[in-house]
């Protein structure tokens, strides 16, 4: 048995950016930052910034480029995920991302003071009959690794 599970709770380092697959399918792409803060032995302190990069497929990725932006608090579940490629030289390349599947708003939308949509993928019941969405990159088997277009 094993377990495939990432658990991201940090803020958007960059506009999410939408694109769809030959296919019509939409993927949206943006990094997150995760940050450590501790106090060292001589109590200085001292932070550490893990960046992740994040991938969204179907309505939720529609849903995540209309709502957050660089700087935004967002909350995310997914799945670690390793690709490969050969670059123009046939020089083998690998990226490793986090497939998500979860995503729920944190805080405001930003500075226009309004508060941030219900999340898309709240497990309490739909809020002012919203829908709940869900990515369903694992059901759609019309595409490959080949479709993704970056």
């Amino acid at each position: 048995m094993s377990v495939n599970k990432v658990i991201l709770l940090g803020r958007l380092g960059q506009d999410p950016e939408l694109k769809y697959t030959p296919a019509g399918i939409a993927v949206c792409t943006f990094s997150v930052a995760t940050s450590d803060v501790w106090v060292d032995k001589a109590g200085a302190k001292q932070e550490k910034t893990e960046w992740s990069r994040i991938l969204i497929w179907n309505k939720l990725a529609e849903t995540c480029a209309q709502y957050l932006k660089k700087g935004r608090q967002v909350y995310l579940e997914g799945k670690m995920q390793t690709r490969t490629w050969d670059d123009k030289d046939g020089k083998k390349m690998y990226t490793t991302e986090v497939v998500v599947s979860n995503v729920q708003f944190i805080g405001d939308k930003g500075d226009s003071g309004t508060k941030a949509p219900p999340s898309p993928t709240d497990n309490n019941a739909p809020r002012n009959g919203q829908q709940q969405q869900q990515s369903n990159y694992t059901q759609d088997a019309n595409f490959t690794t080949d479709d993704i277009p970056f």
